[in-house]
């Protein structure tokens, strides 16, 4: 991936993308990575340039979408990256408290000095320190992620989407700008649709326009019906589109990498339609840059 495909500019002059921006949320254990995963790769193997960025702490995006235990021990997480960090925004991480810092640094080097390779092509990013973004802190590494995400400009056919961990809460204003759609993730239980609308209405109070729901592991034709009715009876909620993704044992005999699930299995399928749906394309073939954000 050329570096020059990610392109920053001032808080002065705000981007206007023909591309799309998606967060994924929701409970704890509903496939989110996998899913993140999926898609990365998916993407890539249609002629997307790919950028899986992991922002959970627990980092396991790295070994679902296929790398060895060597290359993921080698990873530093942006924000852990001192040199790094100061270098952007004028302190070291830990230190920002009562400092000056820049924050809106220059991070179009970031995919060029800081991502590694994984299968399909794709580049993985992994950020660390997201969940503490929340709680009105301007320490430096914060800083610098929400710069990396926002400052992102990207032409048609290009995608950012970002796992997180269960919630939005701890993304904070500054990060959520950076994202113009959410892809909740919610199986056909009561505590996960729960746990999902809590998602979309924080998503929606961060100002994030498109919302989408995903009932994933479907084990039956009613388990969409279900979890729509659990929507129903907690309140409801405007979703933008609605998809469903097949419950495939396959997937727990194969973790943590997703790799032979994706020529010929019941998640292919869904992830692939779900892909022309964030991309706004039925074609087989993706235009330029599509960054994937993920975490666990």
């Amino acid at each position: 991936m050329a570096a020059a495909s990610v392109v920053t500019q001032s808080a002065s002059r705000p981007a206007r993308d023909d591309g799309v921006r998606v967060v994924v949320v929701g409970k704890g254990g509903v496939g989110k990575s996998t899913l993140t995963a999926m898609l990365a790769r998916t993407m890539a193997r249609r002629g997307a340039s790919v950028l899986a960025v992991d922002a959970d702490e627990q980092r396991n995006l790295g070994s679902t979408l296929g790398l060895d235990a060597a290359t993921l021990a080698a990873i530093v997480p942006l924000a852990a990256n001192a040199d790094y960090v100061e270098e952007k925004t004028g302190a070291r991480p830990g230190e920002g408290a009562g400092a000056m810092l820049r924050l809106n640094p220059n991070t179009s080097d970031v995919v060029d000095r800081l991502s590694t390779e994984a299968p399909d092509g794709v580049r993985l990013l992994v950020m660390g320190g997201v969940a503490r973004a929340g709680g009105g802190c301007l320490c430096p590494e914060n800083a610098l992620l929400a710069a990396a995400i926002s400052n992102m400009r990207l032409r048609r056919g290009e995608v950012v989407l970002m796992d997180t961990h269960a919630g939005v809460e701890h993304f904070g204003r500054a990060l959520a700008r950076g994202f113009d759609r959410a892809l909740v993730v919610v199986e056909p239980t009561l505590n996960s649709v729960q746990v999902g609308l809590e998602t979309a209405h924080l998503a929606r109070d961060l100002g994030i326009g498109t919302i989408d729901l995903v009932v994933n592991q479907c084990r039956s034709r009613n388990d969409r019906s279900r979890a729509l009715g659990h929507v129903e009876r907690l309140g409801g909620f405007g979703f933008d589109s609605i998809s469903e993704i097949a419950f495939d044992e396959v997937a727990l005999t194969v973790e943590p990498s997703i790799g032979e699930l994706l020529d010929d299995s019941l998640l292919a399928a869904g992830v692939r339609e779900l892909s022309d749906l964030l991309l706004g394309t039925h074609s087989n073939q993706a235009e330029g840059l599509v960054a994937v954000l993920g975490a666990g």
